[in-house]
């Protein structure tokens, strides 16, 4: 998979600009691509995506090829469980003192700062401190590799033997014995760990530099996988892209890049849209640009595209472009695709029209039906139905600030176990009512969504009792509770609800400010204040209003207007911040 992104990256840079790229030539050693990876833009990275792995990055402050090797042999369990990926970082950083077990194996470890990283290195230890041949050695290096433990303690077992015939300590040849036994575990070859961080690096340097046809392949590889896709839609507009809506007019099969920071969404990732419908309205247009929804339907293949194809495109919002809005689409699906077949079938047939015209004129259009324009939640339901997750928008929009402001967990981060209790404000998109076989109680299975993708939850029955109201399908909903040690596995937990409000509850509730600041050495104009207090007049709502003044000289002091209370809703969080700067205006807790 990683391979074919690379390829279809690569080819969408030559597409677009002419270069064809030699990934093979890249050198190892651009600064750029390792600033990245520090700050841990790892999504898409080959090898790197975890939070363990991006952490590691992070935390090693990767700036050398040597230390993708490294940290893609380290990240394995059995290095993992001993503690080794830790060691490492410390040492590298100068946090902790750089040892060897003897001298004689400074060569060996020098370059991993003492740590046993590779299976060549545990070759050359035998080699060195019990005096295995190469070929003996080996035969110890695949005991390692395919984790066999006989082998494993009857070759340490020779490798103390041997050692304690060339002079060496017990002491000293028994931990080596116990760091090569929990190595073995899963231990990596050097060779290999090499060849993945050349395809990390690709990946990494594809990403630095060509970011929009990087995502674009990236988004392309995992089209059937919505939590992916939702991921990397996130991970590119975090990198100032774009990811526009699919479009008949302009959308492949796959993403594509329309412009440097702007990426189509495919045709092919909407459902019931096969192939060999995406041909045809390819090939359609290629001849000659839609003029209109009943162009496109009249010179599309009508055998590839019946009615419940063009019904999910223009779901999708895949014929916005057509003009009309979507519900008037719908209706008009039927009268322009009837005229559109019995117009191809008189070209099959090669008949003169019953119209009167000749066989390659197209009906006349029809003006779109008068009727009522689906509603935003109408509109991103019917996208999630036909796409799999919301593209032109998200339920959660109208309350971004509130997310931010109470959430401290999304979706992508809230299976990590913590002892600590979280929050997090998102959808509740399903409620799975189920009864327990230990209690007979009933319990309930969430299913959320947030602007970074899907994860599950539960609810205990007694928590159940109390939230089974609160708890609602498709509502916007803060969700606070914590994780079970017991259930614990690798830092992962399932997140047990214990607690749950509404965000509109929360919105009406008075436990909400909207803070202006501003600095007393440059104050809003007297015609600023005016305006501000006219919208906030015209958007009257249950929030209060503060101002956060400060002269320069201390901290800010907060003053709250005892005759305005606001809106909180985007919309007027935005207008504030258009008249004082988008730092200026925050949503905050009152009190």
């Amino acid at each position: 998979k990683t391979l074919t992104v690379i390829h279809d990256a690569v080819e969408m840079v030559a597409k677009r600009s002419g270069t064809r790229l030699d990934m093979d030539s890249l050198t190892l050693d651009d600064p750029v691509v390792y600033d990245m990876l520090r700050r841990g833009r790892t999504a898409g990275v080959f090898q790197f995506e975890s939070p363990l792995a991006t952490d590691t990055l992070r935390n090693m402050k990767c700036d050398r090829f040597d230390d993708l090797v490294a940290a893609n042999a380290l990240l394995r369990p059995g290095p993992l469980d001993a503690g080794m990926h830790l060691v490492f970082i410390k040492r590298k950083l100068g946090q902790e003192a750089v040892t060897y077990p003897h001298p004689s194996l400074v060569p060996i470890l020098e370059s991993t700062y003492g740590v046993i990283t590779y299976q060549e290195q545990v070759m050359r230890i035998a080699n060195i401190m019990a005096g295995f041949t190469l070929a003996e050695a080996d035969v110890l290096r695949k005991a390692v590799g395919k984790k066999d433990a006989e082998l494993i303690k009857r070759e340490l077992g020779k490798f103390v033997t041997r050692g304690l015939a060339l002079g060496h300590a017990r002491k000293l040849l028994d931990e080596l014995a116990g760091q090569i036994e929990t190595f073995g575990r899963y231990g990596f070859n050097k060779s290999h760990s090499v060849a993945y961080s050349v395809l990390s690096y690709q990946t990494a340097w594809l990403k630095t530099h060509h970011p929009a046809e990087f995502m674009a392949a990236l988004l392309s590889s995992e089209i059937g996988s919505t939590d992916k896709v939702v991921q990397y839609i996130n991970e590119a507009r975090e990198l100032g892209l774009e990811v526009l809506p699919p479009d008949v007019t302009e959308s492949g099969f796959k993403f594509t890049v329309v412009s440097d920071r702007r990426i189509r969404f495919g045709l092919g990732a909407a459902r019931n849209v096969g192939a060999g419908a995406i041909e045809s309205i390819i090939t359609a247009r290629t001849e000659k640009p839609f003029t209109s929804f009943a162009d496109f339907v009249h010179r599309i293949d009508t055998r590839l595209c019946n009615k419940r194809v063009i019904e999910s495109l223009v779901s999708s919002g895949a014929c916005d472009a057509l003009g009309g809005h979507r519900a008037q689409l719908i209706a008009a699906i039927d009268q322009a695709l009837g005229e559109a077949q019995l117009h191809q079938a008189e070209l099959a047939a090669g008949q003169v029209s019953l119209f009167g015209g000749s066989v390659t004129t197209a009906p006349a259009g029809h003006p779109l039906p008068e009727v009522a324009t689906w509603t935003e939640a109408e509109r991103l339901a019917k996208e999630k139905e036909i796409i799999g997750f919301f593209i032109s928008g998200h339920p959660l929009d109208r309350y971004r600030s509130l997310v931010q402001l109470l959430g401290t967990r999304t979706t992508a981060s809230l299976g990590a176990w913590s002892e600590h209790p979280v929050a997090i404000a998102t959808l509740v998109t399903a409620v799975k009512r189920q009864i327990s076989k230990k209690t007979g109680k009933e319990y309930a299975r969430i299913t959320l969504e947030d602007f970074h993708g899907t994860a599950e939850a539960i609810v205990f029955p007694d928590a159940w009792a109390k939230l089974n109201q609160a708890i609602i399908p498709d509502a916007a909903t803060l969700l606070t509770g914590g994780y079970s040690a017991r259930d614990r596995s690798e830092d992962q937990a399932p997140f047990i609800i214990e607690a749950a409000r509404t965000l509109a509850e929360l919105e009406a509730s008075g436990e909400l400010g909207i803070a202006i600041g501003w600095n007393g050495s440059t104050p809003p104009s007297p015609e600023a204040l005016q305006a501000a207090s006219r919208l906030c007049e015209a958007h009257p709502g249950p929030v209060s209003l503060y101002i956060d003044w400060s002269d320069g000289s201390g901290p800010a002091a907060r003053l709250r207007s005892r005759r305005l209370r606001v809106d909180p809703r985007e919309e007027m969080l935005a207008a504030l911040r258009d008249m004082f700067g988008s730092d200026a205006v925050t949503l905050i807790r009152a009190g």
